[in-house]
């Protein structure tokens, strides 16, 4: 009992930490450090208030509990035996090992679009999503900002994942940084992505920072969290994602264009 006990804390302190630095690094960077620099990149005019980013804090502190009691279940109790975690890298490859990465992030995306579509069905939302939604203009710290039934649904991911991919502890712990720190980056509320991604396939297939920002502002289209591929196929993506996105990216041009001028003048 001791021993799991102190699995359990572990397991917390480690989430927690991840989510202070992970969260905590952008938004001192883009809120405090190089706000004015980065004024082109914002995505929305508007400025979130300080008891947003506490609320946003506060539940998704309660979000990082919940996660570890689920991954805490997934590896350190019997239902490991219902799942395909594996402890010894032997079993498998170090480029299954990765590509269990991928998989995950692709299975994760999936579960992620219809859970969340679920979660806005006007019977469910008030009760559930919409503490999430509180953020409309949503910051690093919004990554985890769920109510307590919904951070149970998007915890329960994990479980999906493991009963389907054969995968590694550390496999797990790669999927589960690698998925807040896409998180981070579509709650950042600026838009970071270099400006040559417009031209490229990788347009098309992955969302930005706009795309679920949106979201956040109207509520409704862009439920993917990796990939717009089911928003497309659905035709949930929101009509004005292209448009809002070339907006964003034309400022941040301009601006680059302008500094460019002035420092070749001076």
């Amino acid at each position: 009992m001791q021993q799991a006990l102190k699995a359990f804390i572990e397991l917390f302190s480690l989430s927690a930490m991840r989510y202070f630095v992970v969260a905590g690094i952008p938004f001192i960077v883009c809120y405090k450090l190089l706000n004015n620099w980065l004024s082109q990149s914002k995505i929305q005019d508007r400025e979130a208030a300080k008891k947003d980013f506490i609320r946003e804090i506060l539940y998704s502190v309660q979000t990082t509990a919940i996660l570890t009691v689920i991954g805490f279940t997934v590896l350190y109790t019997p239902v490991k035996n219902i799942t395909r975690v594996y402890t010894s890298l032997s079993d498998y490859s170090i480029i299954w090992l990765l590509v269990s990465v991928a998989l995950a992030l692709v299975i994760h995306d999936t579960y992620f679009y219809w859970m969340h579509r679920l979660l806005h069905h006007p019977k469910i939302f008030n009760y559930t999503h919409l503490l999430h939604h509180k953020s409309t203009n949503p910051s690093p710290w919004a990554s985890y900002s769920f109510h307590f039934f919904e951070a149970w649904t998007e915890g329960a991911a994990l479980l999906v994942v493991v009963t389907i991919l054969p995968m590694h502890p550390i496999a797990i712990g790669l999927f589960i940084l690698s998925s807040f720190i896409i998180n981070v980056y579509g709650h950042l509320g600026y838009e970071v992505a270099p400006l040559w991604l417009r031209k490229t396939i990788f347009f098309e297939i992955f969302n930005t920072s706009v795309h679920h920002n949106l979201h956040h502002s109207k509520f409704k289209g862009n439920y993917g969290l990796y990939l717009r591929f089911w928003d497309r196929v659905m035709g949930t993506e929101h009509p004005d994602y292209v448009k809002e996105f070339d907006r964003i990216q034309q400022n941040r041009l301009n601006a680059k264009i302008k500094q460019n001028v002035v420092s070749q003048a001076s």
